[in-house]
């Protein structure tokens, strides 16, 4: 645990929480404390998308949405997190639109200035494409992870229009990268027509288990809970989320959104379960504003970072 003045978001009882600092969450910029244990980062990138354009808007719109938090004391997991851990604002990478392979290099150098044994990032994107250099720089830290990975689509393609770095390729180049714990890795939330059989064949040599949107509404989120906590253990995980594991009934404005998904409930008390598991760091993506409807995806998207930070903030006073 820090053994310093945690300095805390601007509180909401002082500030409305419609004005005021536009942080995640209206917490301190990176520059205005000493040290942190969890940094935000927006990534504005989404040149790997192959549908719908906009999720590089998608930073600015969370931070948008998070005023509406009360970053307070978290009821579901019983602790006020931003009084136990350091939480800070990074700002956004300054990221090329026009070269994938540039901006892989530009996310993961920044990350990788902010990513240590001592400090974690929370990544707010931009496309899923943004989760590769994320893992480059985490696993220069902490060695191969395992991923636990929600979303409505695997995210294992070999290439897309012969390109091999987008976002639905990311976890296929992480796989042969060696960024992987082999075997315990997960996906949560797919569902939806794919082109072809062999897509499956190809994620269940790359050591993934699949637990579709079906298979949570048979199991029931405790046994989904716990078949993560099986297969993850204390490893060092890290948690990629794209908002599109949402059904689009509860996160509309997303590049590719899938019909069946899971519900705001589900997602959340399925994340709030996890208490136990060792995250290293973490990402939301592929929210995009323009096709969002009364802030029904970026409202979901700045409640699942908070409940990433909170888990953090549960797993260091817990160890502590």
């Amino acid at each position: 645990m820090p053994d310093r003045q945690i300095v805390g978001p601007v509180p909401g009882t002082k500030v409305p929480r419609f004005a005021g600092s536009s942080t995640f969450a209206r917490v301190p910029e990176i520059d205005r404390v000493s040290d942190y244990d969890v940094a935000v980062l927006g990534v504005p990138f989404d040149t790997g998308t192959s549908y719908r354009p906009g999720a590089r808007f998608g930073p600015m719109a969370v931070r948008m949405s998070s005023r509406h938090l009360r970053p307070g004391h978290h009821v579901e997991l019983g602790i006020t997190p931003l009084q136990h851990i350091q939480v800070v604002d990074a700002g956004d990478v300054p990221v090329t639109p026009f070269n994938i392979d540039e901006a892989m290099d530009q996310i993961a150098g920044h990350a990788s200035e902010l990513v240590s044994d001592a400090h974690k990032v929370v990544a707010i994107g931009g496309d899923h494409t943004i989760a590769l250099p994320m893992l480059r720089s985490v696993t220069a830290v902490h060695g191969p992870v395992a991923l636990l990975h929600f979303d409505a689509h695997l995210d294992t393609w070999n290439t897309y229009f012969n390109a091999p770095v987008t976002h639905g390729t990311v976890f296929r180049r992480a796989f042969e990268e060696g960024l992987l714990i082999e075997d315990h890795s997960m996906h949560v939330g797919i569902r939806g027509p794919i082109y072809g059989a062999t897509d499956l064949d190809d994620d269940k040599r790359f050591g993934f288990r699949t637990i579709r949107t079906t298979d949570l509404e048979d199991m029931g989120v405790p046994e989904v809970i716990g078949a993560i906590n099986q297969r993850i253990g204390d490893l060092p995980v890290y948690l990629s989320i794209d908002i599109d594991v949402l059904d689009p009934a509860f996160a509309p404005g997303t590049g590719t959104p899938e019909a069946g998904g899971l519900t705001s409930r589900e997602l959340l008390r399925t994340l709030r379960g996890l208490t136990g598991l060792n995250i290293v760091g973490a990402d939301v993506v592929e929210v995009a504003p323009a096709y969002d409807h009364a802030e029904l995806t970026t409202v979901a998207a700045a409640t699942v970072v908070f409940d990433l930070i909170t888990l953090m903030a549960r797993r260091a006073t817990d160890a502590g």
